[in-house]
């Protein structure tokens, strides 16, 4: 029940709209990236509902007067943290809701034989502050290792895992699994969730290989 309760897949028909791109085979790569671009943008925009993102009550002039206002307070860091390199496709749409947000990429590759990460590129500072309210980008959470990777390189740095959100396209329960029972305090959102991992660490049906897809290589 509790894993349930943290993995949110919103009913927004852009959503489903833009995953139905994103999963047909047949869609060229410039499409498909425009596919996850939207993805990042709207389920950015679902992860920031309720009071993750703090805001301060103010008055602003209006041309013709005062009016109470609210905005996002500038005092809590917010970052966003691209997966590479999969992840750089949700992260034009994210950073298009989060543009005050700071970006640190952090680069995994996986082992095609033994399906573990690897680092190659780490750009997250020695330190986070623990009020930072940060946001992965990871496009698929399959056999869990590069998410479970990026959380300890995060939490090893002072973040907070209840302040931490994700947004996936495709999730799978052997990841979230594993982010359930090491970080139950995460929340997910994901534009679905396939039951099926096969044996060479993909999602079944999934869309594939995002990277792949997005990039061309």
């Amino acid at each position: 029940m509790a894993l349930q309760l943290r993995i949110f897949v919103p009913p927004h028909p852009l959503i489903k709209h833009w995953l139905a791109i994103a999963r047909d085979t047949h869609t060229p790569g410039v499409l498909f990236r425009t596919a996850l671009k939207e993805l990042g943008y709207w389920l950015t925009y679902e992860a920031m509902r309720g009071d993750w993102i703090p805001t301060e009550d103010t008055i602003v002039e209006t041309p013709l007067g005062p009016t109470p206002a609210t905005l996002v307070s500038p005092t809590i860091p917010i970052a966003l943290v691209p997966i590479l390199r999969a992840g750089l496709t949700l992260l034009d749409g994210a950073q298009a809701v989060m543009p005050r947000a700071s970006t640190y990429h952090l680069g995994l590759v996986r082992n095609e034989e033994t399906l573990q990460p690897s680092c190659y590129l780490n750009k997250l500072p020695k330190a986070l502050d623990p009020q930072t309210r940060i946001l992965i980008c990871e496009p698929m959470l399959a056999t869990g290792g590069s998410i479970m990777m990026a959380m300890e390189e995060l939490t090893r740095r002072q973040a907070n895992p209840s302040l931490i959100r994700i947004i996936s396209v495709v999730a799978a329960p052997p990841a979230l699994k594993q982010l359930a029972e090491t970080y139950p305090t995460l929340e997910i959102y994901t534009a679905t969730i396939d039951e099926i991992v096969n044996e060479d660490g993909f999602i079944v049906p999934g869309l594939g290989d995002a990277g792949d897809r997005a990039f061309g290589t």
